[in-house]
């Protein structure tokens, strides 16, 4: 399973877990060698996150990006009771452009259009599951690596490894690089067996 975050400094991991804990980590880091070059990596995607180190910890940890719930989470419960009404769900409105056939369809169905919207596409990510988690990892393990290991050796041929789904051919491609920058790519490219 791979972290919420992860920190590296050149091709060494210095720090894993929670953005609080990381941005801790690389502080205390940070405050003992200034020249120290970090990259702070959203453990999940492999985005880039970026982290304002200026000032003690308490004013980096008071800088941290706020972050929303990750997709596949339940929205947090509201914290104090509220009163009558549509309950507060994250529900988010935007704009979808459909044919007049397509209107037509979903004004007939049971609950109206936003409910059979959201059960159609509540079934096709039940459908896609799969395939989806397993381009999910190898997108972020693709993005890990062109950051991390673009010049290293076999990089091209592992990318393409990555991509055919040729796991053994993979680990074999990029047993000699560094060992925390290797172990974190493959538990990338192996996330998706992680659900």
């Amino acid at each position: 399973m791979t972290p919420a975050y992860i920190a590296f400094e050149k091709e060494h991991r210095i720090a894993a877990g929670e953005l609080s804990d990381v941005a801790r980590a690389v502080k205390q880091l940070l405050d003992q060698r200034k020249d120290a070059a970090i990259l702070v990596f959203n453990g999940r995607t492999s985005a880039l996150v970026d982290i304002d180190f200026r000032g003690s910890v308490d004013d980096v940890l008071a800088r941290l990006p706020k972050l929303a719930p990750r997709s596949d989470e339940e929205p947090a419960a509201p914290v104090a009771p509220r009163g009558p009404g549509r309950p507060k769900l994250g529900v988010v409105a935007r704009e979808i452009t459909l044919l007049p056939r397509h209107w037509d369809w979903l004004a007939q169905q049971r609950g109206g259009a936003s409910v059979a919207i959201r059960k159609l596409v509540d079934e096709a990510r039940r459908a896609s599951g799969d395939k989806d988690r397993t381009r999910s990892a190898q997108e972020a393990a693709y993005r890990f690596m062109t950051t991390m290991g673009g010049n290293r050796p076999h990089y091209e041929d592992a990318i393409r490894a990555l991509f055919a789904h040729d796991r053994r051919h993979f680990a074999t491609l990029i047993a000699d690089w560094p060992a925390d920058i290797r172990d974190h790519v493959i538990a990338l490219a192996h996330s998706d067996q992680a659900d």
